[in-house]
């Protein structure tokens, strides 16, 4: 009975290691069936090194007669070890359409999601993710040039954010969705999560952090920062972008700033010239009447100190976002803005009426034959100005164009050709210095005319100077003259007589010490605010402002049109008068055109004093290549001016 027992349990034992032995060697079996038929795959996943094939592949069928295979999918395979992922999954905007191996680099070559080859590796979830979120190009393209990205791929920081970090993993969600941590309302404590004690402060010390623990609108993070072209907020680029970010929000104090100096510079590059996060900081932004706003009145001197130096408390009652068309801003601001609103608007007004019924009444004179005669250019000539005065008429041409070209640009910031314009004089920072080195130099002819007209009266005792036919003092004769050219222009009178100067002459040249005086004077404000607000209120500023930008409209605008159409665009004179450059003019253009001066000269035997040689071809070369030169720059800044006026 004892060896019978014995036998038996052998051969039971001897029974179960055959069929281990089976089932081992049909395994075996299957893994060579498998390469024998699938060559061409290739199983190296690290995730998985001892996974064989009929661990994932479940479904395969047995009989290989040609069945066609079932398509692997997240539910019949990996779902046997992760389902736990694999229900987050469901719940994600990647429920439908999105497979694990669509991730995770294929089916036979998943790696560990901490392994930098890994699809998933923050390195490589960029390639990966942007496969299918291709559009807009700003999603990839955008974070690739953004700090994050620079700082991932470029600089090769492994824990700066990617993809993941941000929308996490398993679990994503669409933006819209309140739970998402992406969501606008969450993405404080999504970016809080690295930027930590940027969160703490901006949460108890800015009033736009305050707001969101209230649960109200308001800014957050990605508002100013964007979402995926986060850029370093201490860049040129960022700099200048910081008005118009915080204008999407506060529009009306956007429209203020870019009025105003800082706004206008800032528009065309000035990088170093205040704008919103410099006064009002950007993550410590409180309300003005808050004792720890840097706006508030009580630390104003220490925030503007940040830029300017030595400043004083009257220095602070500047307001960068003064409305000078707002009576209730600042009425005295107002009054000045006023002013210079009413001469600008009354003297464009009394010239343009003036000069359309001259331009009418030659017209019909060139139609009718009067100008038909033509002066003898090669004989006798009338010296009309010194060699000086030419000198300084050329001086006073070029500042002045220079002051233009580079203060016009700032004034019409908006206008298409302002920014051009700016860069072909070398940017804002050139711009500038030439702007300052004209204004030098209108100073200084201002003064050597002043000692010029000084040393004449005082010294030489020179007659007539301010008084009389030579003066350019307006006298009653100059109503006459003008009363008559109103009757000539509308066909009831004669042309009158011209003399030495005529009124609209006299216009011109006391215009020269108006402007040099208004626009000299408030530019020097602006130059040197912390000097003059020593003894000054700051809302000089604001005024000086005002004249400064509406004088310098009204001296550009003066000049370039109605100066030459009186000097050089009126038909009698087409396309310009040389006299100014070459200091003398056909004797007789100047018998026809300063009738009254050649008589007086004839009566007092002084003509021949007058008579000059005419001028070389060189001399008429080089008037006419500046005089040009100098044309097409104003009529060009006039068109410039008329386009940014209307809008265009």
């Amino acid at each position: 009975m004892k060896m019978r027992a014995c036998s038996t349990n052998y051969f039971g034992h001897s029974l179960i290691l055959v069929l281990l032995l089976s089932i081992v060697s049909f395994a075996a079996a299957q893994e060579i069936d498998c390469g024998e038929c699938h060559e061409d795959v290739s199983f190296s996943s690290t995730a998985h090194p001892d996974h064989e094939c009929q661990d994932c592949h479940t479904n395969v069928t047995t009989d290989h007669e040609g069945n066609d295979l079932e398509p692997l999918t997240n539910e019949n395979s990996c779902a046997e070890c992760h389902g736990k992922v694999l229900r987050t999954l469901g719940r994600s905007v990647h429920e439908e359409g999105v497979l694990c191996v669509d991730c995770h680099n294929g089916a036979h070559e998943i790696t560990m999601v901490d392994d930098l080859g890994s699809a998933v590796s923050p390195v490589r979830q960029i390639k990966y993710c942007g496969s299918c979120h291709d559009t807009p190009a700003s999603l990839i393209d955008g974070y690739l040039t953004s700090e994050h990205g620079k700082a991932l791929l470029l600089s090769g920081l492994i824990n700066a954010p990617s993809c993941s970090d941000c929308h996490g993993s398993h679990r994503i969600l669409a933006v819209s969705n309140g739970n998402a941590p992406a969501a606008h309302e969450n993405s404080p404590e999504m970016c809080g999560s690295c930027h930590l004690l940027l969160l703490e402060n901006w949460k108890e010390n800015s009033a736009h952090g305050q707001s969101w623990q209230a649960g109200e609108e308001g800014p957050v993070c990605t508002d100013c920062h964007a979402t995926h072209e986060i850029a370093d907020p201490t860049t040129a680029a960022s700099r200048l972008s910081s008005a118009d970010n915080c204008g999407g929000c506060h529009g009306e104090y956007l429209t203020t700033f870019r009025d105003g100096f800082h706004g206008k510079a800032n528009d065309l590059g000035f990088v170093i010239g205040a704008t919103c996060s410099d006064c009002h900081t950007p993550h410590n932004n409180l309300p003005e009447e808050n004792p720890l706003s840097s706006v508030n009145p009580a630390n104003l001197l220490e925030t503007c100190s940040r830029c300017h130096a030595n400043v004083t408390e009257a220095f602070i009652s500047y307001d960068p976002h003064n409305d000078p068309t707002n009576p209730d801003d600042n009425y005295v601001v107002y009054l000045v803005w006023f002013f210079m609103t009413a001469l600008l608007i009354g003297v464009f007004a009394f010239f343009g009426v003036h000069d359309i019924l001259w331009l009418q009444r030659s017209l019909v004179g060139v139609l009718r034959g009067e100008f038909e005669e033509k002066y003898d250019k090669t004989g006798q000539y009338v010296r009309r100005f010194t060699r000086s005065n030419s000198r300084m008429h050329i001086v006073i041409i070029v500042t002045f164009l220079l002051l233009a070209l580079t203060g016009l640009p700032l004034k019409f910031h908006a206008a298409p050709w302002a920014q051009t314009l700016i860069d072909l004089l070398g940017g804002i920072d050139s711009a500038r210095f030439i702007h300052r080195f004209a204004a030098i130099g209108t100073f200084g002819y201002m003064v050597v005319h002043i000692i010029q007209v000084f040393i004449r009266w005082a010294i030489n005792k020179e007659k007539g100077l301010f008084w009389g036919p030579n003066s350019m003092v307006p006298q009653p004769s100059d109503l006459k003259d003008f009363w008559a050219n109103i009757r000539y222009f509308l066909y009831v009178g004669k042309r009158p007589a011209g003399d030495r100067w005529t009124y609209f002459e006299k216009f011109d040249y006391l215009a020269v010490f108006w402007g040099v005086m208004i626009i000299g004077l408030s530019g020097l404000m602006l130059w040197l605010p912390d000097f003059f607000t020593s003894f000054l209120p700051g809302w000089v500023l604001n005024a000086a402002y005002v004249v400064h930008s509406d004088e310098a409209l009204l001296a550009t605008g003066f000049i370039f049109v109605f100066h030459f159409f009186h000097t050089h665009l009126r038909p009698e004179s087409f396309p310009m008068d040389l006299v100014v450059f070459l200091g003398k003019m056909p004797l007789d253009q100047f018998k026809a055109e300063r009738t009254l001066e050649y008589q007086r000269l004839i009566d007092n035997n002084d003509l021949d004093a007058y008579l000059v040689d005419p001028p070389t071809a060189e001399e008429l070369r080089r008037a006419y290549i500046w005089g040009t030169v100098f044309l097409l720059i104003g009529v060009a800044l006039a068109i410039g001016i008329i386009l940014a006026l209307l809008g265009a």
